[in-house]
């Protein structure tokens, strides 16, 4: 029998239900002509140090374990510049950009603030918590701020773009692939469009099981709404991005679809 404990981890991790996109008002303010621009060269240097991307099985992984003392600290104290920037301030193209590399950099140094660990949903502030992603740890313009408020109150109500999915790491095996370099304004559409590329030609991303089973990511099931109204263009979204040979399996496909997620941490294996 599983001790209660870990039974309530199972069925949080079997219920879990992602958050609907709701506009937090405060977030959309911004100045069209501003030339401010955020330096990201921080996070860029740390990707390039510690982001394997040579895995066979095309997952890119952190080297938690080789993050040196300094370089934790100094991604820390990075995190905590970038809070300080205005964001309301900065232009559209500049405030996406923003959002996605903070979201991201801020869910690398979690995991550095509590490794060793199996899975970022270990990390906890309440029992019945699922992962860190709705605690308040941000702070910015005076806003505390969440992981979970940069998703679905901030990134997908303003941009609506369902691509987004493909730039959030959340640090398991089951997510789409960090990427090994920052986001800023010059590379975003074509870093959004190789993470849908890539994940959507991935085995965690979408397999067929056989001719009549699709299994997808449960990304794909959590954020419905984002990829269509229906099966058809949830359908038509892959398609868009899918090679040759599976594109044409799509096209014809008319059977059943299941959804499954790997939640193990993202980590290079030592």
């Amino acid at each position: 029998m599983l001790p209660i404990a870990a039974f309530l981890v199972f069925l949080t991790l079997e219920t879990h239900a992602a958050p609907k996109s709701d506009l937090w008002d405060h977030w959309t303010a911004h100045q069209p002509e501003s030339t401010l621009a955020p330096d990201y060269q921080i996070w860029s240097d740390f990707l390039r140090r510690y982001l394997d991307t040579s895995n066979s099985d095309g997952i890119h992984r952190v080297d938690y374990a080789g993050v040196t003392a300094e370089d934790r600290e100094g991604l820390k104290q990075y995190l905590l510049r970038l809070q300080k920037i205005p964001v309301s301030r900065l232009s559209r193209i500049q405030q996406l950009p923003y959002w996605i590399n903070l979201y991201n950099a801020f869910t690398v140094h979690l995991i550095l603030e509590h490794y060793p660990l199996d899975s970022i949903v270990d990390i906890r502030y309440g029992f019945f918590d699922f992962g860190p992603w709705d605690e308040k740890l941000l702070q910015i313009e005076d806003e505390e701020v969440s992981l979970n408020d940069i998703e679905h109150r901030i990134l997908r109500p303003i941009w609506k773009d369902p691509r987004l999915h493909y730039a959030l790491n959340c640090a398991s095996l089951g997510c789409p692939n960090l990427q090994p370099e920052s986001f800023h304004p010059g590379n975003v559409e074509s870093l959004l469009n190789s993470g849908a590329r890539d994940y959507i030609n991935h085995p965690r991303g979408l397999r067929f099981e056989n001719e009549n089973d699709l299994l997808l990511s449960k990304i794909y099931d959590w954020y419905a709404d984002d990829f269509g109204d229906n099966k058809k263009e949830h359908l038509q979204h892959l398609i868009r991005y899918a090679n040759q040979s599976t594109k044409t399996r799509l096209e014809s496909f008319n059977g059943d679809i299941d959804y499954d997620y790997d939640w193990d941490l993202n980590g290079v294996s030592r």
